[in-house]
């Protein structure tokens, strides 16, 4: 096996050594800091099977071959076959051999040797067989991962740098996104149109307004309260269901009076959660049913089928609890449109998760709560326009029914695009905006090679 070891200053230019000496399917052995530079352990793909044995090489031979007495060399005669069986001979035998000149001992009395029967296996791979892949050991695998990683940070390095230099305008903007809590993915998707000769007040308020166009919202005249219909607020635990169905509520009462509402509650699990919301109903003069089960809930929507409005408070659940699909199930069956309660508070991936379980009832939108809690709107907002959701309110506290409003678009975005100051933890300096980026590039190409 011809193990090569390369040395140069950077991992980038060690690389292309071993690209140029080994060609472009050598296989990275091992990489490691030295002082000074990177040494990386190659080895050409044509060598591999030194290390990985194959078929055809490590096959027994033939149960038809046997070892038959080789014949006996001829005087003063040396021929390229007889040289095996003189290396196996005595020194002075294999001298007197090779003279030409010089008398020929007498000949022995040779003595066939014994036949030997190789084992072979029951069964050969015939000719027209396709040999066995070979296999890269793990430790091998972790090495070349780990190289890679460290080739991705320095390129992504080097790529931030040209893009500021290039494009600072944009740069600055990004970076900007990504400081406030914006995904990259939506980072991407929303300046990828953005005009080159834009300054930077400009290129931001054009980003805003390209967010703003891409937010999905309700206003005055598409308002649920006067078009009525039937209503579920879903969500994780503590998002505030019950509190949000109250506002709800009382906003249809002050419109249309307490008759048009009736308030339905599933949540017969934690103690205490249907008296609060009847205690909600008692206030109205609005009427509270239990429905236990799928059946109690098709009984309960059909005595209300002349309701103006019927609003449901849903048991608060972790997305990733089983019961979530319990609840799919019971709503499947009625006309029944969910609006799924998104907390500010929560991180995006965390809210990416909630939609991505919740996304099998018939989603209608969502509320946006705990708006006044939030230090930033950017990570909700983000995952609201990725997924296509429509923002049907905002919460904003806990009174009821004041704190709850209609969207307005360009207060939620100016909040969402409030720019950290430096002296933040959380604010991203250096090539730490390009290093994020080259992450997430790295992690959907991953995605895409698992569902691939």
């Amino acid at each position: 096996m011809n193990v090569r070891k390369f040395i140069a200053a950077t991992a980038r230019d060690a690389l292309r050594k071993v690209k140029e000496t080994l060609g472009p399917d050598a296989i990275i052995l091992s990489n490691r800091g030295i002082p000074g530079g990177v040494e990386i352990m190659a080895v050409a793909a044509r060598d591999m099977e030194m290390i990985v044995p194959t078929p055809e090489r490590d096959a027994p031979r033939s149960k038809e071959y046997t070892a038959a007495a080789p014949p006996a060399p001829m005087p003063g005669r040396v021929t390229a076959r007889d040289q095996p069986l003189l290396r196996g001979m005595s020194p002075a035998l294999g001298q007197a051999s090779a003279r030409p000149n010089s008398r020929p001992p007498p000949t022995p009395a040779v003595r066939p040797l014994p036949q030997m029967e190789l084992e072979v296996p029951q069964s050969l791979p015939h000719s027209g067989a396709k040999p066995e892949a070979e296999v890269v050991p793990v430790a091998v695998m972790e090495e070349i991962r780990t190289l890679r990683r460290l080739v991705e940070q320095q390129l992504a390095g080097f790529a931030w740098g040209e893009a500021a230099r290039a494009e600072p305008v944009k740069t600055e903007i990004l970076r900007q996104m990504l400081d406030v809590g914006f995904s990259p993915q939506a980072a991407r998707d929303l300046l990828a149109d953005l005009p080159s000769e834009l300054e930077a007040g400009q290129a931001l308020s054009w980003v805003k307004g390209a967010a703003e166009r891409s937010l999905l919202t309700i206003n005055s005249e598409s308002d649920i309260v006067d078009q009525g219909g039937i209503y579920a607020l879903v969500g994780p635990t503590g998002v505030g269901k019950t509190t949000t169905t109250a506002k709800l509520a009382a906003r249809c009462v002050l419109r249309h009076g307490a008759r048009k509402l009736a308030l339905v509650t599933t949540d017969g699990y934690r103690i205490g959660a249907h008296e609060q919301l009847r205690i909600y109903g008692r206030i109205l003069g609005v009427p509270v049913h239990l429905a236990r089960d799928a059946k109690d809930l098709r009984i309960t929507l059909h005595d209300l089928q002349h309701t103006h409005m019927v609003l449901i408070d849903t048991i608060g659940m972790s997305q990733r609890d089983r019961m979530v699909s319990e609840q799919v199930a019971m709503f499947g069956a009625s006309n029944v449109k969910s609006l799924l309660l998104l907390s500010a508070t929560s991180r995006g991936d965390t809210l990416d998760d909630v939609v991505r379980s919740y996304s099998r009832l018939d989603l209608a939108g969502t509320i946006l709560t705990k708006v006044d809690e939030a230090a930033s709107l950017a990570s909700s907002l983000d995952v609201i326009i990725r997924h296509g959701l429509r923002l049907y309110y905002v919460s904003n506290g806990q009174r009821v029914p004041e704190d709850l409003h209609l969207p307005n678009r360009q207060y939620l975005l100016h909040r969402a695009f409030k720019d950290l100051p430096e002296s933040s933890p959380h604010h991203l300096s250096g090539l730490e905006p390009g290093l994020m980026m080259a992450s997430s590039a790295v992690g959907l190409q991953s995605a895409g090679g698992q569902h691939g």
